[in-house]
C-alpha cells in the first residue's frame, strides 16, 4: 500500500526484485514515479537524466505522445485477440512495417513478448528448420564465452556468462561456446571496432572437426555484446563466422534484442556490419519499451523450410498467448512511426562522434582501464576492488544517481545507452557527471 504523500511504499518485501541485490536495496530504495523524453523523476520530486534508455530499451525516450496515444486508443479498442488460428490487422501491418526497414532478405517476422522468448524461439526455430531439410541430427547449438541470451534455459545455456548460469544446474545437453573476443590487453581504448581478435572465430572449425558438422545447428552471437559489458566485435570477425557457418551448413542467428531499432545508427547491426545472418532476435526498441514485445526474424529459405504438407495442418508447434498482443503491436507501430518521422536512427549516427569524444575524455581518470564505444553506446571500465569484485562500479552507479545520472553497470564496466534523442548538453552533464563520480572513488 503506497503513502499517497511520498509516493514511497510503506512495504518492500512482497516484491522479488530481478537481477537486484534487493537487501541492499529495500534498505535504500531507489524509486522512479514518472519519466518525460531525456528524464526520470525519483518519488523525491529529483531529476535523473536517463544515460541507459531506460534498460537499452527507450531508444525515443520516455512518454512519447504518439506511442501512449497510440496505446490509450488500442485498449479502448480491441484489448486481445488470439494469435492461434486467429489474427488482427495490427499484427501483419507490424511484421510488414518491421520487414520494410530489416536487412535485406529478412521477410518473415514472429512475434514473442520479450529477449529471452526471442531467443528461445530462435533456438526452437533452427532446431526445427534442420529437421525439416533432412538435418535431424544437428541438434547443438554454439554460442560464445561472455555472451548473454536472457533467461530461459535455452538462452543461458548458449550464453557465457557465469553467475547466469551456475546457480541453475542442469543446461541443455550439448551446447558449445566460442571463446569470447573482450581483448583488453590488446584492444584498450578503442574507437568503434577493434582491430585484433577477429581470428577467434576460427574456433568455429575446430568445433566442427571435434564433433562434425553434422551434429551443430546454429551459432548464436550478439553481434556487439551488450550486458558482458560492451564489446564491440574485432574487424572482420562477423564476416568470418558467417562463412564457416555458410561453409559447414550451420545457421547463424544474431542476438539483436539492444542493437535493433537505431542503436548504432543503423535499423539493425547487421546492416551496420553488413553481414546477414538467418535469423535475428529482436525485443526492447521494438515498442520503446512501453509494451513488453520481442519478434524475430527469418529469412524466407527458412520460413518456407515448414510450409510443406496438408495446408490444414499447424506448421510450427511454438508460439505465446500473447504473440502479437494488439496492444503491444500498437506501441510498435507507433514506436517505428516516431523513428522514422524523427530520423532517430541517423540522428544516433550523427551523435556518434559528439558522444565517442566526450566518452574517451574520461581516460586517465582514476581506475579507469578501458573505454570502447560504437553508435550511441559506450564501456568505461574500471579496475576491481582486490577481494571485492564488481563492488567499485556498483559505488559509482550509486554516487551517479545521487548526483542526478542513471548508468549501469555489470561486472566492474559502466555502460551507457542513452536515448536516441540525445543532446550535447545532455552528453555533457552525463559524461561530466560521471567525471566527478570517478574522481571520487576510492
Amino acid at each position: 500500500m503506497a503513502n499517497d504523500h511520498t509516493n514511497i511504499p510503506n512495504d518492500l518485501s512482497a516484491f522479488w526484485m530481478p537481477f537486484t541485490a534487493n537487501r541492499q536495496y529495500k534498505k535504500a530504495p531507489r524509486l522512479f514515479t514518472a519519466a518525460k523524453d531525456m528524464h526520470y523523476t525519483t518519488a523525491d520530486g529529483r531529476q535523473v537524466l536517463d544515460g541507459t534508455a531506460g534498460l537499452w530499451c527507450c531508444n525515443a525516450g520516455h512518454a512519447r505522445p504518439k506511442i501512449t496515444e497510440a496505446v490509450q486508443k488500442q485498449v479502448a479498442e480491441l484489448d486481445y485477440a488470439p494469435a492461434f488460428q486467429m489474427g488482427h490487422p495490427k499484427a501483419f501491418e507490424l511484421a510488414s512495417t518491421i520487414r520494410d526497414i530489416a536487412p535485406k532478405g529478412m521477410e518473415h517476422v514472429f512475434f514473442t513478448n520479450s529477449g529471452s522468448e526471442s531467443v528461445e524461439t530462435a533456438l526452437k526455430i533452427a532446431l526445427a528448420y534442420q529437421r525439416a531439410i533432412g538435418q535431424g541430427t544437428r541438434t547443438r547449438l554454439v554460442g560464445r564465452e561472455k555472451g548473454y541470451h536472457g533467461v530461459n534455459f535455452g538462452g543461458i545455456s548458449v550464453g557465457g556468462l557465469v553467475n547466469n548460469r551456475r546457480m541453475f544446474g542442469q543446461h541443455l545437453n550439448g551446447t558449445l561456446h566460442l571463446p569470447h573476443t573482450h581483448l583488453i590487453d590488446k584492444n584498450a581504448y578503442t574507437k568503434g571496432q577493434p582491430e585484433h581478435g577477429w581470428e577467434l572465430a576460427d574456433d568455429l572449425e575446430r568445433m566442427v572437426a571435434l564433433h562434425g558438422e553434422e551434429t551443430i545447428a546454429a551459432v548464436i552471437v550478439e553481434p556487439m555484446a551488450g550486458s558482458a559489458g560492451v564489446i564491440m566485435p574485432p574487424k572482420g570477425y562477423l564476416e568470418r563466422l558467417r562463412a564457416l557457418t555458410k561453409k559447414y551448413g550451420i545457421l547463424l542467428i544474431f542476438d539483436e534484442v539492444i542493437t535493433g531499432f537505431g542503436r548504432l545508427g543503423s535499423s539493425f547491426a547487421a546492416e551496420h556490419f553488413d553481414v546477414q545472418p538467418d535469423l535475428i532476435t529482436t525485443a526492447k526498441g521494438l515498442t520503446n519499451g512501453v509494451i513488453p514485445m520481442g519478434a524475430v526474424l527469418a529469412t524466407s529459405e527458412i520460413h518456407d523450410a515448414f510450409m510443406t504438407g496438408p495446408e490444414h495442418m499447424i506448421e510450427l508447434f511454438h508460439g505465446y498467448t500473447y504473440s502479437g498482443n494488439p496492444v503491444a503491436c500498437a506501441a510498435g507501430l507507433a514506436t517505428l512511426e516516431t523513428y522514422r518521422e524523427e530520423d532517430l536512427f541517423n540522428r544516433a549516427d550523427s551523435m556518434a562522434e559528439y558522444w565517442q569524444e566526450a566518452l574517451h575524455s574520461l581516460k586517465g581518470l582514476p581506475h579507469v582501464i578501458d573505454i570502447r564505444n560504437m553508435g550511441l553506446i559506450g564501456a568505461v571500465e574500471l579496475e576491481p576492488i582486490a577481494g571485492e569484485p564488481t563492488k567499485r562500479a556498483f559505488n559509482a552507479f550509486l554516487e551517479a544517481y545521487d548526483k542526478g545520472v542513471l548508468i549501469r553497470t555489470t561486472g566492474d564496466i559502466i555502460a551507457m545507452s542513452p536515448p536516441l534523442i540525445i543532446e550535447k548538453e545532455h552528453i555533457d552533464q552525463l559524461i561530466g557527471t560521471l567525471a566527478d563520480v570517478l574522481k571520487s572513488l576510492d
